[in-house]
């Protein structure tokens, strides 16, 4: 990793285009550093936050502290294209909705088609999986895709390195939800017992909504419950 070949990248970028699309997880360590790093270059930065429950609390929090911070970004939410696929097949009790397949290349296109803007900046890193390592190798300096209009300033940063350059410029801590050692991007997945568990312990109004949304995730707490009561009960005998 090497801080000035990552701004470099961003600089050129800037001389393209003033307005950019920047792929936001809203508590996310890379999409944090990203968009510290980005503020100074761009006259607009268009955060796309994905959902899979509408607004809330506890994400809402992080977007208005950015979007404070950072006065020439704004957040565009737009469903996640797992929140449609779940959707179409009733995952987790959700009512069924006859969506067609959705995927981020075609978020992609749909906010640019709504904003105007011609590149996207992604937060991928080659350590994050084999599949991210081979797509990003396949760029010449392995960031820059000329032909589909996509930045990936932190392709060869790795999750530790992100994490000091949040220290160290001050930023908002990154969320995790589940164990405090692990430095992998979480999002919120609804099929994830750590991040409900960790909504019910915080914010038990966002947990209300992600149980209206996806019924069975009540369910899911209950049989975690069930299961702890037993483990503890054997651990006795």
């Amino acid at each position: 990793m090497d801080l000035s070949v990552t701004l470099n990248s961003i600089k050129a970028l800037s001389t393209k285009v003033d307005r950019v699309i920047l792929f936001h997880s809203g508590a996310g360590k890379d999409s944090i550093c990203l968009l510290n790093m980005m503020a100074p270059h761009l006259k607009e930065i268009v955060c796309v936050f994905m959902y899979m429950v509408k607004d809330l609390e506890h994400m809402n929090r992080y977007i208005h502290w950015a979007e404070k911070k950072y006065p020439n970004c704004r957040f565009m939410q737009t469903p996640h294209y797992a929140y449609y696929n779940n959707k179409k097949h009733g995952v987790n009790g959700a009512e069924k909705v006859k969506y067609s397949e959705w995927n981020l290349s075609k978020i992609n296109d749909k906010v640019k088609e709504q904003t105007g803007i011609e590149w996207s900046v992604l937060g991928f890193k080659k350590n994050d999986s084999l599949n991210r390592r081979l797509m990003l190798n396949s760029y010449p300096d392995s960031m820059t895709s000329e032909a589909g209009q996509k930045l990936y300033p932190l392709a060869d940063w790795n999750n530790k390195q992100v994490i000091a350059y949040i220290k160290k410029n001050r930023l908002i801590e990154p969320l995790k939800y589940g164990n405090t050692g692990n430095t992998r991007s979480q999002g919120n997945d609804v099929n994830d017992i750590s991040f409900l568990l960790w909504c019910r312990k915080n914010y038990a109004g966002d947990l209300r909504k992600i149980i209206e949304e996806f019924p069975d995730t009540e369910r899911k707490l209950f049989e975690y419950d069930h299961s702890q009561k037993l483990k503890q009960h054997a651990e006795q005998d």
